[in-house]
């Protein structure tokens, strides 16, 4: 995904999705038109005086169908935000909402709280909000994951943020101290907290000549590149990284790349291969420790 992608995917989301009767009739809908294009399938009834185009996004008219909006990981999911894991839907009801439906599956996360107020369009909260309950449904690394991944692609400033978390619990502000928009991905985030909690010396996105930007730099000789199905699969890609890893190589560089899977669900095991590293080859190269 494009650093710019999430921007125009929240552009398009934040678009009107959802028309009342009175609405569609301004547009030129009759009574019996309406009806028949509901009955037809060419317009959707989500609820009482809600309607949406077929298209519209599943979650989006899930949320809709049940009284309320999406919202939190589900709606950061969306817009193309990291999210550590996003399984259930996740619905904002807004304070004195009545007669809502029940939710098509038990494992529906309702969320009654953690709202600025912001009534933003009648599908989905503000990013803004659903920035705020996110940070409330995940563990910290994973919160701050987001958090990067929402600077980094633009559609928070650092000042947005702080306004954020002036409505979080003061328990939840260390983790503004954590963010860092250079992030490019989820496990660049988690390997960065591996790293400070290794209590090594490293820089981010590093511009090595003839190499490029590298996610890590570690004690000036260690470059640690976070690899992705996402970006690596494809073989042109890894043939462009191993040419990297080589060009890297004959300034005095070692590379290794630990794939996100790990780094994601196997932290401990990432960071002892990372420390064992460090300790038989630091040595060698102490000279070139910044």
């Amino acid at each position: 995904m494009t650093k710019s992608e999430p921007a125009a995917r929240a552009a398009r989301l934040y678009t009107p999705q959802i028309l009342t009767r009175a609405e569609l009739r301004q547009r030129g809908f009759t009574g019996r038109a309406l009806t028949n294009a509901v009955s037809e399938g060419r317009l959707l009834r989500l609820r009482r005086d809600r309607y949406a185009a077929v298209d519209i996004d599943p979650a989006i008219a899930e949320a809709v169908r049940i009284g309320g909006r999406l919202s939190c990981l589900s709606l950061l999911h969306l817009l193309g935000i990291f999210v550590h894991e996003c399984v259930n839907l996740h619905v904002h009801i807004a304070p004195g909402t009545t007669r809502l439906r029940a939710p098509a599956a038990d494992s529906t996360v309702l969320h009654w709280k953690a709202w600025s107020g912001d009534a933003a369009l009648r599908h989905a909260v503000s990013i803004r909000d659903a920035v705020l309950q996110a940070v409330h449904c995940q563990p910290p690394r994973a919160a701050i994951a987001t958090l990067d991944s929402v600077i980094h692609h633009g559609l928070l400033t650092m000042n947005d943020l702080r306004d954020v978390f002036a409505d979080l619990p003061r328990r939840c502000r260390p983790l503004l101290r954590l963010v860092d928009g250079s992030a490019g991905s989820g496990p660049e985030t988690y390997l960065r907290l591996l790293l400070r909690t290794l209590g090594l010396n490293y820089e981010t996105q590093v511009l090595i000549a003839g190499v490029g930007y590298v996610d890590f730099v570690v004690d000036g000789w260690l470059i640690i590149e976070c690899d992705s199905r996402e970006f690596h699969a494809d073989w042109p890609q890894q043939v462009k990284d191993r040419h990297r890893d080589i060009v890297a190589a004959a300034q005095g560089y070692v590379t290794i790349r630990p794939v996100a899977s790990d780094i994601l669900g196997n932290g401990a095991a990432v960071g002892a291969w990372i420390r064992s590293i460090v300790d038989v080859l630091g040595p060698r190269f102490a000279g070139r420790r910044a």
